[in-house]
């Protein structure tokens, strides 16, 4: 008598637990706007982003930590210009830099945060950041006024940016689609800025 009431109590408990788990399944679940049950929209491209933008090569990954100080000089420079210059053109180009550029650092130390990865390599890579202005460069940028600066600014923009394509080199080959895509914008519009310093470079010399 005492084995069949222990069944009996096997069964009824197998019982609830699967009404407890089928509530809770339930719960995890909202209404979308037609009554029916299932994962929110945003929830679910929330998810869906998350995971692409945490999966990260350490190409990817090196890439971004050498881009975002890349980035920064050129957001200093581009603020020193608009204290300096007198040019309506290259002011306008600098502030488009300092905007786009410093949005792109915010962008970028979000994608590193959500990969679990530091904002720095812990070791430097001047070497291979190319187009960054050295100290002497920036004194040199500093000192001077008028034409004479915006000619150096230019020359320096176009370098910094000259090395920023190289750079991209480094996930050309990426998985990570959206990596991937942000590689290719930088190439398209700092190749764009390019020709525009050069053109601009021939009308202030």
């Amino acid at each position: 008598m005492q084995i069949n009431i222990d069944k009996k109590t096997g069964i009824l408990g197998t019982i609830i637990l699967v009404l407890v788990g089928v509530i809770i399944a339930m719960s995890a679940m909202s209404k979308d706007h037609n009554g029916f049950f299932g994962m929110g929209h945003s929830s679910m491209m929330g998810s869906h982003e998350s995971r692409e933008n945490g999966n990260l090569t350490g190409a990817d990954i090196m890439f971004l930590q050498m881009m975002i100080p890349h980035h920064q000089q050129a957001v200093d420079i581009s603020n020193l210009a608009l204290t300096k210059s007198k040019d309506a053109e290259l002011l306008a180009l600098a502030t488009a830099i300092r905007d786009g550029q410093a949005d792109e650092i915010v962008q970028m130390k979000q994608w590193l945060k959500e990969a679990g990865a530091g904002l720095e390599m812990g070791h430097t890579m001047d070497a291979q950041m190319g187009g960054m202005l050295d100290e002497a460069e920036l004194a040199g940028l500093k000192s001077v006024t008028g034409s004479e600066f915006d000619r150096l600014w230019l020359l320096g923009m176009t370098g910094h940016h000259d090395g920023a394509l190289h750079m991209t080199q480094m996930i050309e080959d990426a998985t990570n689609s959206t990596i991937k895509k942000f590689g290719q914008d930088i190439v398209t519009l700092q190749t764009a800025q390019i020709e525009q310093m050069k053109v601009m470079l021939q009308r202030i010399k």
